[in-house]
């Protein structure tokens, strides 16, 4: 087909390839409208019901506090435009960076990392809460949109960028049991790292929440500027645009 060989003509050899994906859970339709096996995996992570959840969850701050600081949502796409133009100049498959980034925080509680903790300790007696196993769940099981199968019936290529979202497992103690059962249809070498793609995405995780937590805390004035300029890299910043911070008297960056 027409955009597989535009793939292999923009696509590093040591990139992921649609047209060689391992393929999915389930049996599924025939792919529609040219788009590639990740695109369909995008797609049905961008209109899920655990996506669209998102808009309602914090990131740092809570949204009544103002419109224009970040919430879970804003967070995922800063994360999937991220990897998306690294990706590509990386000469990397795009689209599988993009639908890892836009799963990777499905299964976010309320109140951020906060509320995670509250539902780990209510959860003690039951395996404890995890929000990266949880979005697994979300992807795998508990989304309901499609007769045919339970979850989102993602290829095994997004999968892998999910489970392994804070890299490979060390030891076998670490991988939770639901990890374990899926591993009897698909075996993920959970000690080895993932696709480019997907580690392309994790290091853009890192890049977005510490840009925009800088931000944000900048704009909610949880610190200040002067606070923060001996940081090598806002030192540096600072000094590169020290006539228009003068002019501006710093309010440029915030």
């Amino acid at each position: 087909m027409k955009i597989f060989s535009l793939e292999s003509r923009e696509l590093r050899n040591f990139a992921s390839h649609s047209n060689q994906s391992l393929g999915r859970f389930y049996n599924d339709s025939p792919l529609q409208f040219n788009r590639t096996e990740f695109q369909r995996d995008r797609d049905r992570i961008l209109y899920s019901d655990a996506f669209k959840r998102l808009k309602q969850k914090t990131q740092v701050f809570f949204k009544n506090h103002s419109d224009h600081f970040r919430t879970r949502l804003t967070h995922t796409l800063e994360v999937a435009q991220l990897s998306r133009s690294i990706s590509r100049y990386l000469h990397l498959n795009d689209d599988l960076s993009e639908s890892i980034a836009l799963a990777h925080d499905l299964g976010h509680p309320p109140y951020g990392h906060a509320g995670e903790d509250v539902l780990s300790n209510l959860m003690e007696g039951h395996g404890g809460f995890n929000h990266n196993l949880q979005s697994l769940r979300i992807v795998t099981f508990l989304e309901k949109n499609y007769p045919d199968f339970e979850g989102l019936n993602l290829t095994f290529e997004t999968l892998e960028g999910i489970i392994k979202h804070n890299g490979p497992f060390e030891k076998n103690s670490d991988i939770p049991k639901y990890i374990f059962k899926l591993q009897e249809k698909y075996d993920f070498e959970l000690f080895k790292f993932p696709t480019p793609e997907a580690q392309v995405a994790n290091i853009c995780d890192d890049i977005a929440y510490v840009s925009h937590d800088l931000n944000d805390g900048l704009k909610s004035k949880l610190f200040s500027l002067e606070e923060i300029e001996s940081l090598p890299l806002i030192h540096d910043i600072m000094k590169a645009n020290s006539s228009i911070l003068m002019k501006h008297d710093k309010k440029v960056f915030i």
